[in-house]
C-alpha cells in the first residue's frame, strides 16, 4: 500500500458545500444501493410502504410472490400514489383514479374510451431496481447498476454465517439519533476504529480487542472483523456453544449508507446513515429479534450503545464537523499502515477514493 502511504483526507468543501452535497445525489446516493426496510414489513399480499431516497419519493408493494419497487407518482398528472404504509388489492390514485395493478400496469383510467389512440397497456408506473438481501429490501436507481452479490462480494453467505436465524428476524427496536454533520463525517468516523481506544472503553473493552481489530475492502464494503474481549465480563448473557460463530463480532459496511453489524450472542443491529443535508444525518440504529418479540437483552444493549458508543459518536462527529469550517484546517494526512490493523485509516482512504471517483474529482 506504498502508493497511499501519504494520502491525503478530501478536502473540507467536501463537506461543508451544499453543491458538492446536490452533486452527490446523482453521482453516489441515486446509482448506488439504497436501504428501502425490511422484508417483514410486506407479508400480506399488496402490503407496502412509502419512503424517500434523497428528495424522490419511492413505495415497495408485494405483488403476489414478488416484491416490487417503483416511483410514487402517477404517470398521468404526477400526484402521488400511494402514502405511509397498508395493504391494498389495486393502487388507485387519489387524484384522478386512474387504477393500477400491483405490478405497475395500468387497469383503468376514467373515460380514456373516449381518447382515440389510448393505450392502457403501453402505461406503467415508473419501476425501480429492488434486490432482498437476507431480508432487508434495498433499491437502485440506476436501472443498469450490477447486482448486490457484485458490490458487496460474499456478504450474504458472511452474514447468514454469523446470524444462523437472520431470516426468522424482525425488526425490534429503532433509535433515530440527529447529528449535526455532513453523512460522510459520521460514515467515516464509523469505518475507522483508531478512534475506539480512546473514545469507547465500553466498546473497545467490552465488545472487542482493539490488537486484533481489522478493516478491510471487500468490493464496495468495508469488513470489520476482531476478536471478542472478556467474553466472561460481558454485561449480557452468550450462549457460546450456541453455533461457531457465537463468540464474535463482526460487521458489513455496505457503501455508501448501511452497516451490518453483529454482537456476539448472533445478536444483530444495524447502522442507516440519512443525510438530511449538507450539514446534517439521520442515524437509524436498529436491533432486531426473532419475530420481533420483545427481548431484555436487546432493550439493555440498545440503552447501553445510546449511552456509550452513540452518544461518544455524536461528540466525535460533531467537533469533526464544526473543524471543517475552520480556516486552521486543511485537508490532513491519513495514516496508512500497510499491515491495516485498527491504528490505520485505510478504510477512509476507501471511502474517500470511492467519493472521488463517483463524483469524478
Amino acid at each position: 500500500m506504498s502508493d497511499v502511504t501519504l494520502a491525503k483526507a478530501l478536502d473540507p468543501h467536501f463537506y461543508t458545500d451544499p453543491e458538492i452535497y446536490k452533486r452527490e445525489h446523482d453521482g453516489i446516493f441515486f446509482r448506488t444501493w439504497q436501504y428501502a426496510g425490511h422484508i417483514s414489513q410486506l407479508s400480506q399480499r399488496g402490503g407496502y410502504f412509502t419512503f424517500d431516497l434523497n428528495g424522490q419519493q419511492l413505495f415497495v408493494i408485494r405483488d403476489g410472490d414478488e416484491i416490487r419497487a417503483f416511483y410514487n407518482v402517477c404517470p398521468h398528472r404526477a400526484h402521488e400514489l400511494l402514502s405511509g404504509s397498508g395493504c391494498v388489492k389495486r393502487i388507485v390514485c387519489p387524484y384522478h383514479s386512474w387504477t393500477y395493478q400491483t405490478d405497475g400496469r395500468l387497469m383503468a383510467a376514467p373515460n380514456s374510451d373516449k381518447v382515440e389512440g389510448f393505450d392502457k397497456s403501453k402505461i406503467c408506473i415508473t419501476p425501480v431496481r429492488l434486490e432482498v438481501f437476507c431480508g432487508f429490501v434495498f433499491v437502485n436507481l440506476d436501472p443498469a447498476a450490477k447486482p448486490m452479490s457484485q458490490w458487496y462480494p460474499g456478504v450474504a453467505e458472511e452474514l447468514r454465517d454469523f446470524v444462523p436465524h437472520i431470516d426468522d428476524l424482525k425488526p425490534y427496536k429503532t433509535n433515530a439519533v440527529e447529528e449535526s454533520c455532513n453523512w460522510k463525517v459520521t460514515v467515516e468516523n464509523y469505518s475507522e476504529c483508531y478512534h475506539c481506544p480512546t473514545n469507547h472503553p465500553t466498546f473497545a473493552n467490552g465488545v472487542i480487542d482493539p490488537k486484533t481489530y481489522d478493516i478491510r475492502p471487500q468490493g464496495h464494503c468495508l469488513r470489520h472483523t476482531t476478536v471478542s474481549a472478556n467474553l466472561d465480563q460481558m454485561s449480557y448473557p452468550i450462549d457460546a456453544d450456541a453455533n461457531p460463530r457465537a463468540t464474535e463480532y463482526s460487521s458489513w459496511f455496505l457503501w455508501p449508507s448501511f452497516s451490518f453489524q453483529v454482537y456476539p450472542g448472533n445478536v444483530l443491529n444495524t447502522y442507516f446513515f440519512k443525510p438530511v443535508d449538507h450539514l446534517n444525518t439521520t442515524v437509524y440504529r436498529g436491533w432486531y429479534t426473532v419475530g420481533g418479540g420483545e427481548s431484555d437483552v436487546i432493550d439493555m444493549l440498545a440503552q447501553q450503545d445510546l449511552d456509550t458508543t452513540v452518544a461518544e459518536d455524536i461528540r466525535l462527529v460533531e467537533s469533526v464537523q464544526r473543524g471543517l469550517s475552520s480556516k486552521g484546517y486543511q485537508a490532513g494526512t491519513l495514516i496508512i499502515d500497510p499491515d491495516f490493523g485498527v491504528a490505520s485509516e485505510h478504510s477512509v482512504h476507501s471511502l474517500n477514493t470511492w467519493v472521488r471517483d463517483a463524483l469524478g474529482m
